[in-house]
């Protein structure tokens, strides 16, 4: 564990230093945009933060193999290399699409290219759990394939995903830290060295979100770009294939198929855990397809309907909306890690439905202003107090009247005798008699009688 947070730390501790000078080297590149319809903020702000990301991946990976236990990994699988190979083309392919802006298709392409690079160097879906079934060994062809979707599903998820600051980085994160927690209770409780690669994957994901996300949190300094957004969406990918497609369940317990499937659902587990660690952004990636098809558009058009601009819309804050999805990603990712621990406990599958109820009530917070009790005001943020919300309405209305102009003098004769000739000449005027219709009842009024 101790090397797996000494690769972690250092990982964080490259991408966060680097990130400052990639900022810098990102302004005089000029890759700082303009603000889009579909953006939320409202000052230009450089991209490129996938460069620090991607040299802390590579950091990560070099103090890993020059550790003793984490050196096996590099020794016995070729999965490592096969990861920094998909990632420095994928990152590549970021880079240019933050600076020039290359079209959907050619990025679409390019994944393709970087997840078939990974496949060929050992990286990919050898068999796969079946529920009811077991395991079933899959060809080349359909591991090929399975392997290119799961990738491509899942660089584009993240990449939907990444449009508050904090909010991509933030939910790989907590996403990275469930799925770490799980590969490495399956390299270190059962003894399966299949699932060290996957362990490794995971702390250095997690590290490079870490490093990025104190420049990223929000009011943003510098953006992650699709060099980071791709990025950190193989890599997690790349996790989520070794686990599932490398590591055999019924290894899990040592016991036959029909025991491992009825003591704690194993055959289900490898299949559900990475597919939970991508829900929420792979919810949103079918939502957006979905949408923008119904409307007669490409799916790869963007627009201001994924969930994060959903819940602005609702009227949550900027930081509120990012934490209602953080919330969701950990309970999704820590639940699925929690019934893989213990499928049968009762509590587990009450609290995810206690949590769920919470995180309800946290997505209709604007629908309702809710006021604190006088005792408890002092505990509470003053939008929450009632005489503290009485005085501030008084205080708005009491400056709303002094900032009214003072009221005009009384006109005098002259003035008033070239009115009356104005308004019973019967000159014409912009929009004949509506033009002024507005003032003919103040001075009918003034001269009735």
């Amino acid at each position: 564990m101790r090397e797996y947070l000494l690769t972690l730390c250092v990982t964080a501790a490259v991408t966060y230093l680097l990130t400052g000078p990639v900022r810098k080297f990102a302004i005089v590149a000029g890759a700082m945009p303009e603000i889009r319809a579909r953006d939320v903020h409202r000052e230009p702000t450089p991209r490129l933060g996938g460069i620090a990301m991607f040299f802390g991946l590579c950091a990560g990976l070099l103090v890993a193999d020059h550790l003793g236990s984490l050196n096996e990994v590099f020794v016995r699988s070729n999965e490592p290399r096969a990861l920094l190979s998909g990632a420095a083309l994928i990152w590549l392919i970021g880079v240019l699409d933050d600076k020039f802006e290359i079209d959907a298709l050619i990025k679409l392409g390019g994944q393709m290219i970087a997840a078939g690079v990974m496949v060929m160097q050992g990286l990919t879906i050898l068999w796969l759990p079946v529920p009811g079934v077991g395991t079933v060994a899959v060809t080349q062809w359909q591991g090929t394939l399975l392997t290119v979707a799961l990738v491509v599903v899942t660089i584009n998820a993240v990449n939907f995903v990444d449009g508050l600051d904090g909010l991509a980085s933030g939910m790989v994160c907590i996403a990275a830290a469930a799925f770490f927690m799980y590969a490495y209770r399956i390299w270190y409780s059962y003894g399966i060295e299949e699932a060290a690669p996957a362990t490794l994957f995971a702390a250095i994901l997690m590290g490079m979100c870490l490093g990025f996300l104190p420049h990223n949190m929000h009011p943003a300094r510098i953006f992650m770009g699709d060099s980071g957004s791709m990025l950190i969406g193989l890599v997690l990918a790349a996790g989520a294939i070794s686990v599932t497609g490398q590591v055999d369940p019924d290894r899990l317990f040592g016991a036959s198929e029909r025991s491992t499937v009825h003591q704690m659902v194993p055959v289900y587990i490898p299949l559900l855990m990475p597919l939970s660690i991508i829900a929420i952004p792979a919810a949103d990636l079918v939502l957006a397809i979905v949408r923008r098809t119904w409307r007669g558009q490409s799916p790869f058009a963007a627009d201001r309907g994924h969930l994060h601009h959903r819940l602005l819309e609702v009227g949550h804050s900027h930081s509120r909306a990012v934490l209602i999805m953080y919330f969701w990603s950990a309970l999704i990712g820590f639940g699925a890690l929690a019934y893989s621990v213990n499928s049968a406990s009762m509590w587990i599958v009450l609290s995810v439905v206690f949590l769920s109820a919470i995180g309800l009530v946290l997505l209709l917070l604007p629908r309702f202003t809710p006021r604190a009790p006088r005792w408890a005001e002092g505990f509470v943020p003053p939008r929450y107090r009632r005489r503290r919300q009485a005085a501030a309405e008084a205080r708005e209305a009491l400056a709303a009247s002094e900032a009214e102009p003072a009221q005009k003098a009384e006109p005098t004769p002259e003035a008033e005798a070239g009115e009356r000739v104005a308004v019973t000449s019967g000159a014409p005027t912009v929009n004949g008699a509506t033009a002024i219709g507005g003032s003919r009842p103040r001075f009918a009024d003034r001269y009735k009688g």
